[in-house]
């Protein structure tokens, strides 16, 4: 079940809505923990099970480590609870990957497994990590009932593609929330927004990332692939941020606050700034949980630089198991690397520049990111960087028409610029709250909508995540 589905707009949702708040204030966590379980099963039913076996583990695991006095013992403690959800995840996302390059290297004949990747077990499972850690620092006291540490870790707003709520952030939430009308519309008004960047731009510019990138690259030519790069750089933006307005917007409306996850990257003078910007949930907790503890850059500019690269690897991996994300990584943290040592002063003369060095650096990044071949990847780049002005043979009608590109000039437009023109100018900002955002909002939902009616194209990108 996705939030831009039939199903969950008019009816999953209001009927939690309605249960939920005629239900006394006691009870609502548990009703909001059914509904988070029904979500999760309604697309793996068999993964509940994996979920729940999570959730009890940690509990227990949890409960044995407060109840240690001595430092070693907390630790050894922490070493199982991090090896249990590590393992799993492992298992589940990196086994076959693993299989494949051994046989690959040693010429062995090992069979990969037919395992699916649960939905939402990166997410889920940093989430609990973080839980397990702030314990273990003594920076939380631990969660005696079960029930309201299974709806930390399985509250559906970010369940499925975040974003990442570390326990400390939402300890005093869970039980004691702050509900009221305000908090509601913009919960409401914070979703509309949100399904509105899925449906109407994210939907509609993959049409044409999807086909440019499904071609065979033999079929495209350098203006092509520069279409389908720019496209693909639209989708992700608003497919993603989309969803995290959803997410927030939903927590809102059950009295939850959960932290921003964008911050218009694509409008970053720098790819360092860019990494603030974007999935801000996930930089701060490998910040928080791997890159502090590595020593940060509290020692030296050398040991900064490692810590930065393998921050950076692990977020390739993170995201899954193919050679591309890891290679998407250390693309990313080259040019980090770099800034600090030498293009940061270069690049603070000129304010343009900056921008231009910043998205051309960012395309090319979700080229890396998009295609699962290092071959493809390669071939692709030299598409976009050695002239190939040849006639293509492919029907684009159904590809590039009048709507995508709306979307593709409405994508660049919203993706930072037009906010920052309008928050520069206070009339403007007055202007836009007092007379035009309800109608916004209104056209917003009914145009998602009707688009949502008439299409069938409706995944997240970040769900195989």
């Amino acid at each position: 079940m996705v939030f831009s589905s039939m199903i969950f707009l008019w009816l999953f949702l209001p009927i939690l809505i309605l249960i939920h708040f005629i239900t006394p204030k006691k009870y609502r966590d548990y009703v909001l923990l059914a509904f988070s379980l029904i979500f999760y099963a309604w697309g793996e039913p068999k993964y509940i099970l994996l979920i729940l076996l999570s959730i009890i583990m940690n509990y227990v695991l949890a409960l044995i480590m407060d109840k240690t006095n001595t430092k070693a013992k907390r630790k050894f403690m922490l070493i199982i609870a991090l090896l249990f959800n590590l393992l799993l995840l492992g298992y589940f996302k990196y086994f076959n990957f693993l299989i494949t390059n051994i046989n690959e290297i040693f010429n062995t004949n090992i069979a990969n497994k037919n395992i699916v990747l649960p939905i939402g077990i990166s997410f889920y499972t940093f989430q609990i990590i973080s839980y397990i850690i702030d314990l273990y620092r003594k920076e939380i006291k631990v969660q005696k009932n079960i029930f309201k540490l299974a709806l930390y870790i399985s509250f559906f707003p970010q369940l499925i593609a975040g974003p990442i709520v570390k326990y400390h952030d939402i300890e005093e939430q869970l039980g004691e929330r702050n509900i009221n009308a305000k908090k509601i519309a913009d919960g409401i008004k914070r979703f509309i927004y949100g399904l509105g960047k899925k449906v109407i731009i994210a939907n509609s510019v993959a049409v044409i990332a999807d086909g440019v990138f499904n071609q065979n690259i033999m079929n495209l030519n350098t203006p092509l692939a520069w279409i389908g790069a720019i496209a693909y750089t639209i989708q992700i933006y608003f497919d993603f941020s989309g969803y995290s307005d959803m997410a927030i917007g939903l927590g809102k409306i059950f009295g939850f606050e959960f932290m921003e996850n964008f911050n218009y990257p694509y409008i970053s003078k720098s790819v360092s700034e860019f990494w603030r910007r974007w999935h801000i949930s996930l930089s701060t907790w490998f910040k928080e949980y791997l890159y502090i503890p590595l020593g940060g850059n509290r020692k030296g500019k050398v040991r900064t630089y490692i810590n930065l690269f393998i921050i950076f690897l692990a977020t390739g991996i993170w995201h899954g198991a193919s050679w591309n994300f890891m290679v998407w990584g250390l693309f990313n943290v080259f040019f980090i690397i770099i800034e600090k040592i030498k293009l940061k002063n270069l690049l603070d003369k000129n304010k343009f520049i900056n921008y231009i060095y910043m998205f051309f650096v960012i395309i090319c990044g979700w080229v890396i990111f998009r295609l699962n071949s290092i071959h493809d990847i390669l071939e692709y780049f030299k598409l976009m960087f050695i002239p190939n002005l040849k006639t293509i043979y492919l029907n684009l009608n159904g590809i590039i028409n009048t709507r995508t590109i709306i979307a593709i000039i409405l994508g660049l437009l919203l993706s930072g610029l037009l906010q920052s023109l309008v928050n520069k100018n206070d009339k403007l900002k007055k202007f836009y709250k007092r007379y035009m955002e309800l109608f916004v909002i209104i056209s917003i939902l009914l145009l998602s909508i009707i688009m949502l009616i008439s299409n069938t194209y409706n995944p997240f990108i970040y769900f195989r995540f």
